[in-house]
């Protein structure tokens, strides 16, 4: 028996055993809406995901050409749509996630309007639009869902036994639209405790993957932007745990811990780490600061710091802000021990933060992380701050340079430019550039490829687009050219917005509420029947 025929027997019994005040119960009806709600809370969807997760790890681990991918969103529907996009073009939702951005967070759903990604937003936007991405996720399973039951009911009211049996089996191995989120809690939005309670919200709205970063809390600054500030490994090992003990409380043993790293392009820290012993943790972090080896107190100036490292005393340059300054080149070495203490102490999967594009630099920094930690993935940023265009063709023309390959055509400075989008160089970068994700899931460990704001962007676009169409000569042909046109030939499922909406779904409530007393929206005189 089918799990759909199935559901439908069980409340069949129930509707027996309640005798005559269940008599307006129809079983089907109640089996539908049961298959359209498969997940009852967030946390179902966060176990559910976790596995989900946990799976596609050990696919990658098997076979690195199984990476998995997201685009960031920074709205329910925008998710939803994306959700559908992806069942429509390929089949399947399998290793498709979604991004959550704290950057999209702050700019585009706070009260206090947009603000850069500092951590200024309410951090209970985080929860809440989780929440809300399932719950338009949710929506796009019980529509789709909706549609393949009217199919049936077709089917049997022509007595075509083929086709009730077709659809059956759709509706039996539906995939859901419910997929991971990687959700970001920036740098934990206070102390471990705050970070804890956060994180509870987020795994209850159905995060299975959290997202820290070892910045400073109240010094968050973008990944992409200067003046980041670090905390030693003490402090974000203590957020890791907080992390996970949120994930155990509530039950999701399996869930995912994703440590980022802002080493390579942090140059501060707050605070002189606490150290007890040389070659601990502690010692480590402060064996990069920058500073001046001084022979005794002569040498210290009133308000100075010293510090103990390396068996001589260290007196580390501070700033005028406070902050204590790393030496210049100690990045990589930070980001890997970064990346290999955060492993060695829960986390699951790393994010290193770079100012580029570059397997090479990538692959550099992962290689001596898994000469320690052999299993260590990336979660990686194929981030809109980027140039590709300019970064890419600037990688051919060093390669080709270094070749010997003659490159007196190209000015490295201008490879922006329009005039060389035809060129050799061109095409080769914009290769380079297709085949990025699948050769540094090859050669530089990266699990999970994301774009964090790339609906930021296409939303501006599309929006700018139709602007300059439709308020300008092309009035109305604007939308009509521009936009259902292309949604109607390119079956683009909300060309279709009432239904998109729900409206279907209402109507199929409706009727097993009301039965024939139903007054029902989806009837002749409906616009949408154009479409």
């Amino acid at each position: 028996m089918s799990a759909y025929q199935d559901a439908i027997q069980q409340i069949a019994q129930l509707r027996q055993q309640n005798g005559e005040a269940w008599a307006a119960i129809n079983p089907e009806s109640a089996a539908r809406m049961k298959l359209q709600n498969r997940f009852n809370t967030g946390l179902d969807i966060a176990k559910y995901t976790a596995k989900v997760m946990r799976e596609d790890m050990a696919a990658y681990d098997a076979d690195s050409s199984q990476y998995t991918q997201s685009l960031g969103c920074w709205h329910g529907f925008v998710g939803q749509q994306k959700l559908i996009a992806i069942k429509k073009h390929f089949g399947s939702t399998k290793r498709k996630y979604l991004y959550l951005s704290g950057w999209m967070i702050a700019a585009l759903r706070s009260d206090f309007g947009p603000l850069p990604d500092q951590s200024m937003h309410e951090k209970t936007a985080v929860p809440a639009l989780i929440e809300e991405l399932y719950t338009f996720l949710k929506q796009a399973d019980a529509r789709e869902l909706g549609g393949l039951f009217r199919e049936l009911d077709a089917a049997k009211a022509g007595n075509d036994a083929a086709k009730v049996a077709a659809v059956q089996s759709k509706i039996d191995n539906f995939e859901t639209h419910v997929v991971p989120i990687i959700a970001d809690i920036d740098a934990g939005f206070g102390n471990e405790e705050a970070t804890y309670l956060l994180a509870k919200k987020m795994i209850e709205a159905g995060a299975c993957a959290i997202q820290i970063e070892n910045q400073v809390s109240d010094e968050k600054q973008c990944g992409h932007q200067d003046g980041k500030v670090t905390v030693p490994h003490a402090d974000f090992l203590a957020k890791i745990n907080a992390v996970r003990y949120a994930f155990l409380e509530l039950g999701v043993d399996d869930g995912i811990i994703v440590a980022r790293t802002d080493s390579l392009g942090a140059g501060l820290t707050k605070q002189i780490a606490v150290t007890n012993k040389p070659g601990d943790l502690g010692d480590l972090y402060n064996s990069f600061l920058d500073g001046d080896v001084i022979n005794g107190a002569d040498d210290i100036a009133n308000g100075d710091v010293v510090v103990k490292a390396n068996g001589k005393l260290l007196k580390p340059k501070r700033l005028a802000s406070g902050l204590f300054q790393f030496k210049q080149g100690s990045g990589v070495d930070r980001v890997v021990l970064d990346c290999i203490t955060s492993l060695q102490h829960g986390a699951d999967l790393l994010w290193i933060e770079t100012e580029k594009p570059h397997i090479g630099q990538i692959k550099e920094m992962v290689d001596r992380i898994r000469e320690v930690v052999p299993s260590a993935k990336l979660v990686y940023n194929n981030s809109p701050s980027f140039n590709w265009t300019l970064n890419f063709r600037q990688q051919v023309f060093d390669a080709w340079k270094t070749t010997g390959k003659d490159v007196s055509a190209y000015d490295r400075a201008q490879l922006m430019s329009a005039e060389y989008d035809t060129t050799e160089l061109a095409q080769e970068a914009d290769n380079r550039i297709r085949t990025f994700q699948a050769d540094a899931a090859r050669e530089a460990g990266i699990f999970h490829h994301l774009i964090t704001l790339p609906t930021y962007h296409t939303a501006a676009l599309s929006t700018d687009n139709l602007a300059k169409e439709y308020f300008g000569a092309a009035g109305m042909l604007g939308y009509v050219e521009g936009v259902q046109r292309k949604e109607i030939r390119q079956g683009i499922a909300c060309v279709k917005h009432q239904n998109m909406s729900g409206s279907d779904i209402g109507d199929d409530h409706k009727e097993y509420f009301s039965g024939e007393a139903a007054l029902k929206a989806g009837g002749t005189h409906n616009t949408m029947n154009q479409f």
